[in-house]
């Protein structure tokens, strides 16, 4: 953890009156964006929404090379922006996925700045464009670090999500704000001291293992790495035991949000999207290890 991240921490606890979701200790924005999709060679359009408060909304939509198998929405982490996150899923579309990415209020080209529980409403607002450019294939959430946390709570929380999500990947999750915050806290010698006042302060109820059994009967491919220094893997952990079946787990000797770096790993969600529609039900549980081939039980 930085100097910087360590006096914002205290900053909140010395300003605890003023403390809100909003603060920094949970995003990062940057408003630049540093490529585009083309500079890596995919085609792309820009797309602007409208929040249900009124807020402009950027994101970026990836078409499938070849023929359409289903369509991804990806959720990214809380720092920087779409420029930075999208060689995470820029690989997708040349399976046949076409992808849509959203900056949340606040990063990039989206309007205000970004606060909790607000962010759901661009959450939800990029899942409605996407479902009414799906093609009626599956549609899959993906997300990572903040993205996923965000991306469980409201796949479990919004019922249009249940109903039409054909399966969630999860990939570095957190499971939940208590947690995360006294970690980070703790990861440092200044804000030591501090870490259970912080938590205490930063504890929302929006915590996705409060929630993740909702997701159920929707599939569910939970992702880790084992050497993630910033969120534990005791956080993937967490979740997948409060997650309901059908549930996977993909473990790797990767630190944080490194997991799709891995061919394997890329793999294994490929193939997780292909067994996966809303009709399927549930499959047997398992943790995976990646070296070991695809979806094959440690």
């Amino acid at each position: 953890m930085t100097i910087k991240t360590s006096f914002r921490i205290i900053s909140l606890i010395i300003f605890s009156c003023a403390l809100s979701a909003c603060s920094g200790l949970m995003f990062y924005p940057d408003t630049p964006l540093v490529r585009t999709p083309e500079t890596l060679g995919l085609a792309y359009q820009d797309i602007v929404l409208e929040a249900a408060d009124g807020l402009k909304i950027h994101g970026w939509f990836l078409p499938a090379q070849g023929d359409l198998k289903g369509s991804v929405y990806f959720l990214h982490g809380n720092a920087e922006n779409i420029s930075t996150h999208v060689q995470n899923i820029a690989w997708l579309p040349q399976y046949g996925y076409q992808v849509f990415l959203i900056d949340y209020r606040g990063f990039g080209r989206s309007d205000g700045s970004p606060c909790l529980p607000d962010v759901f409403l661009d959450v939800k607002a990029g899942f409605d464009w996407l479902l009414e450019h799906g093609n009626n294939k599956p549609v899959f959430l993906v997300g990572q670090s903040m993205g996923a946390s965000l991306g469980i709570y409201f796949a479990a929380t919004n019922p249009k999500a249940r109903r039409n999500l054909a399966g969630v990947v999860s990939d570095s999750a957190f499971s939940s704000y208590f947690e995360i915050v006294r970690h980070v806290a703790a990861s440092n010698w200044l804000t030591w001291p501090f870490q259970y006042p912080a938590a205490a302060l930063m504890d929302y109820p929006y915590n996705p293992v409060d929630v993740i059994a909702d997701i159920a009967p929707v599939p569910l491919l939970l992702s880790h790495g084992l050497k993630d220094p910033v969120v534990p893997f005791s956080h993937g952990r967490q979740l997948y035991q409060a997650a309901k079946q059908p549930k996977l787990m993909v473990l790797s000797e990767t630190g944080h949000n490194e997991t799709f770096r891995l061919q394997q790993n890329r793999l294994n969600v490929l193939d997780f999207l292909r067994q996966h529609s809303l009709t399927q039900h549930a499959q047997p549980q398992s943790v995976v290890n990646p070296e070991a081939g695809p979806w094959q039980k440690q």
